[in-house]
């Protein structure tokens, strides 16, 4: 009897003692699983960021031109592989993002840790590796692995995250170097691009994209973040869109057009540009020496700038109609003046004129309209340096036109220097003074439009979620009174039907324009044998009013002469806008009857 009591006793008091230490682990067991969770729970929320990207240039018949595309790194940790299913990992990834199987391999081999398999995943195929790491997760390819410090490390998945933004040019090498391009840049670890030249550059504010979006909140097994109540996101803000004045399709079909003449003419370079005389809107601005900006190469460099603003050269006689116009707004000659042109041979200073048309005399119109540099010296003379300087200043010639992407301002004499007759004169007829082909086309819309001078533009608006913002807008200037331009233009007109201009003629539409042949001055004093030629002037129907423009830059075969290849293009370019409904002819009886051998005679 006295054992079973003791028994009892013993026994109740093994339980008086082990039940609060049982109670007590349970609750220090309960609060470390509890604070152990709040550490789980932390360590997997995180965020992730959605990058804003470039905004697009589209074209004016709608095509995206340039445009950007998200780039996102796939990274791994090789010690997480199971060495058992590597082969199936490399496969598979492989056959995801077409790469190698033998460089996947090898990488992985030689790197012990973090390596990044790729840097330029799009984000197509960026979508498809989240689905095949979520089963390679559940295939257990990632396995736990042993530290340097011999601790135990969970299983690190497959990592596809973004790593940057990469520039599209849908194109190819139709539109440069207008558009520019862009350069990479490293900022918060992620490569964004800059524009660099042209529109890319111009409007880089704007197309920079304005904000990343964010996302935030726990993550699951499959290293997704979980949207709830908890989580975060704010939208991204991509950068606008430009929209251009200039169609692709019409750009294409000059562009290639140019090429054909820059090898027949065997030419450095030819230019060729089309511009609204009312609006300014630029509807092409083309050359012959293009390049990709996706694929930027060596024997690309030349042609990255924009040689039709950013050269500077002595034009010749396209100038003259701007002289002339200059004398006519300060009353100094009427287009029925007679002016001596001592049967085309004249002493300047030092050297010799010779005009190709030579008469002792002709009227103020027919100077311009057989382009005699005789002439232009004698009715330069009838106004001062400082009058010339101004009326020069006037047009923008040492200054930029305001058009938007870059461009050079060119020289003039100053006003003290045309106060001398040799300089003057020479001026007159386009020499001894520097200009760009924008200034010259700028210069011409004048006589197409009343007198007056609006900005050239290259970019018509922003787009931006539907909506179209209009910025940049171009200035007006009253440049010469509407009877100067008129005067002007109708002189121009004669030049097309009886003068130098003759081979621009076209049924049904008003063409005017002037011819200019230029020597190039030579890098060690006075003037080489090479020639700029060029033609500029002007096409209009009943409601269209266009002014054009060519620039033919050193050509080897044929007539250097403007009116034998300058000229000829110009009036390929007429055609084109015809072809294309930009000017719509009126129906007319008249018949252009050209005699082939004059035409080509002509040298001008």
């Amino acid at each position: 009897m006295g054992r079973k009591k003791d028994t009892k006793v013993s026994t109740g008091v093994i339980l008086f003692i082990m039940v609060p230490l049982i109670l007590g682990l349970f609750i220090v067991v309960a609060y470390c699983l509890s604070n152990s969770t709040k550490d789980i729970s932390i360590k997997l929320e995180s965020s992730d960021k959605d990058m804003g990207v470039r905004g697009s240039i589209i074209t004016k018949d709608g095509f995206a031109v340039a445009n950007s595309q998200k780039l996102y790194k796939v990274t791994i940790d090789t010690r997480s592989i199971d060495k058992d299913k590597l082969d199936l990992f490399v496969k598979l990834y492989s056959i995801y993002t077409n790469d190698s199987e033998t460089r996947v391999k090898n990488l992985i081999k030689e790197v012990d840790g973090d390596v990044v398999l790729s840097y330029e995943i799009d984000a197509k195929n960026a979508m498809h590796l989240r689905e095949l790491a979520r089963k390679l997760n559940r295939k257990k390819v990632f396995v736990s692995f042993l530290t340097k410090s011999n601790k135990t490390h969970p299983p690190i998945g497959m990592s596809i995250i973004e790593s940057g933004e990469n520039r599209e040019y849908l194109a190819k090498d139709s539109l440069s170097p207008i558009l520019g391009h862009t350069v990479k840049q490293e900022i918060n670890g992620k490569t964004r691009v800059r524009g660099k030249k042209g529109v890319e550059q111009f409007y880089n504010y704007y197309l920079s994209s304005l904000k990343d979006g964010l996302l935030k909140g726990p993550r699951d097994i499959g290293n997704n973040i979980i949207l709830d109540k908890d989580s975060q996101k704010s939208k991204r803000i991509d950068g606008y869109n430009v929209v251009l004045n200039i169609p692709l399709k019409f750009q294409k079909e000059l562009e290639g057009l140019l090429s054909q003449k820059a090898e027949l003419y065997d030419a450095k370079e030819i230019i060729a540009g089309v511009i609204n005389s009312k609006t300014g809107e630029i509807l092409t601005l083309a050359t012959s020496l293009r390049y990709n900006p996706s694929n930027i190469r060596k024997k690309d460099y030349p042609a990255l700038n924009l040689t039709a603003t950013e050269y500077s050269y002595e034009a010749g006689s396209v100038v003259k109609p701007i002289v002339f116009s200059i004398i006519y707004e300060n009353k100094k000659v009427k287009l029925t003046d007679i002016v001596n042109t001592h049967n085309g041979i004249y002493q300047l200073g030092k050297s010799t004129i010779r005009d190709t048309h030579q008469q002792a005399q002709m009227s103020a119109a027919d100077v311009i309209v057989y382009s005699s540099n005789i002439g232009m010296v004698e009715l330069s003379s009838r106004i001062d340096g400082q009058t010339l300087y101004d009326g020069l200043i006037n047009y923008n010639f040492s200054r930029k036109t305001d058009i938007d992407v870059d461009e050079k301002e060119g020289n003039i004499k100053t006003a003290g220097e045309l106060d001398s007759q040799t300089y003057k004169g020479t001026t007159s007829y386009g020499y001894g003074l520097q200009v760009t082909f924008i200034q010259l086309l700028n210069a011409y819309t004048v006589f197409n439009n009343d007198g007056v001078m609006i900005s050239p533009r290259i970019v018509n608006s922003l787009e931006k979620d539907g909506k179209k913002y209009i910025i940049n807008n171009p200035q007006k200037r009253q440049i010469i009174t509407k009877e100067s331009a008129k005067a002007v233009k109708d002189v121009l007109i004669q030049t097309v039907k009886r003068g130098t201009g003759k081979k621009a003629l076209t049924a049904g539409v008003e063409v005017g324009g002037k011819t200019g042949t230029a020597r190039i001055a030579a890098q060690t004093g006075g003037y080489s044998r090479v020639y700029n030629s060029s033609f500029f002037g002007f096409a209009n129907d009943e409601n269209a009013s266009y002014t054009i423009g060519v620039l033919v830059i050193e050509p080897k075969k044929g007539s250097y002469y403007a009116a034998q290849n300058a000229l000829p293009i110009f009036k390929d370019i007429v055609d084109l806008m015809i072809e294309n409904g930009y000017l719509k002819p009126k129906a007319t009886e008249e018949k252009i009857n050209l005699n082939p051998a004059e035409l080509d005679n002509i040298k001008d």
